[in-house]
């Protein structure tokens, strides 16, 4: 049995497929089929059900995925003790990030974190906060950026921001002619909504505490994207709400829908997440110092009221 083969057996789980598998670990496939095959051997098990599509664990291969995940980690473990007492940073790195922060805050610290630490290679991935702590904890990710607060007993947080909630209403709404809006305010049948399983839109639905205004429309409209969200609302169809960073790619010529909250403003925290082994710290305190550094000059909002993105 070697570290090699268990990481191959990890990647077919994830993947629930050899060729992808074999892709991702930059093998051949019956390299990597051949290794699996012999582990499976030594152990006298059938780790995989190969008559499925996609693949799928046995019942024992899922116990074994489980122990090499705890075996894989300790390996990564070594490297690390070692990587940070040479003050080592790089290697590769495995960063997840929630859809409504990656489009504007990736371009904002990338490019500085690229030329400030060439030797990490960052693998970024976008997705949701339930597939992100799944990751997390089955070691697939080694750090993560969503809204918090999780309290997740196998996660850490770490608080990198705190982005406040914009009201974009458009000519002719009910709030249009507000120069700063209050919660009180808001009607949850008359915002437009990102499509469930985004974490902000929790934090909208826990902001909007009952309806106040309730309309007669017959129907609700929910999108994956800011983009959409604001287009709909410029014919008439609702109010939204956006995150701060998202109000500094608005056009000029629509940032006089952009309504601001009286203080505090309700915002959302951001954080920089791990698991509780604390694999890869070194990389994962630098991103904290790049992120935090070039977020700090572009959020001036002081008093904020932090709403949890839990339901």
């Amino acid at each position: 049995m070697t570290i090699t083969q268990l990481k191959y057996v990890l990647a077919v789980a994830e993947h629930q497929n050899f060729t992808k598998a074999a892709q991702k670990t930059f093998v051949t496939q019956p390299t990597l089929s051949m290794q699996i095959q012999k582990l499976e051997e030594e152990l006298d098990i059938q780790i995989f059900d190969r008559s499925k599509k996609p693949i799928v664990l046995t019942s024992i291969g899922e116990k074994i995925v489980s122990q090499a995940h705890n075996i894989v980690n300790e390996a990564e473990r070594m490297q690390d003790v070692v990587d940070q007492e040479k003050g080592y940073i790089g290697g590769e790195f495995r960063l997840g990030i929630i859809p409504t922060v990656m489009p504007t805050l990736l371009p904002m610290f990338l490019k500085n974190f690229a030329n400030r630490y060439p030797k990490v290679q960052l693998k970024i991935e976008e997705l949701t906060t339930d597939d992100i702590i799944t990751k997390l904890i089955d070691g697939y990710l080694d750090a993560a950026i969503a809204a918090t607060p999780l309290m997740h007993e196998k996660i850490k947080e770490r608080a990198l921001y705190y982005e406040p909630f914009v009201g974009y209403i458009p000519e002719n709404h009910r709030l249009s002619s507000e120069v700063k809006i209050n919660s009180t305010d808001l009607d949850i049948d008359d915002i437009l909504l990102l499509e469930d399983g985004h974490c902000f839109r929790d934090g909208v639905i826990n902001l909007c505490k009952s309806p106040k205004h309730s309309r007669n429309d017959n129907f609700q409209l929910q999108s994956g994207s800011f983009e959409t969200l604001i287009k709909l609302s410029n014919e008439g169809l609702g109010m939204t709400l956006l995150p701060y960073l998202h109000t500094l790619d608005v056009p000029k010529s629509q940032i006089k829908n952009l309504h601001y909250f009286n203080e505090p403003s309700p915002a959302r925290e951001v954080s920089i997440i791990y698991s509780k082994s604390e694999l890869k710290m070194q990389i994962t305190n630098a991103l904290y110092d790049v992120i935090s550094g070039v977020v700090r000059g572009a959020i001036a909002f002081q008093d904020v009221k932090i709403i949890s993105p839990l339901k």
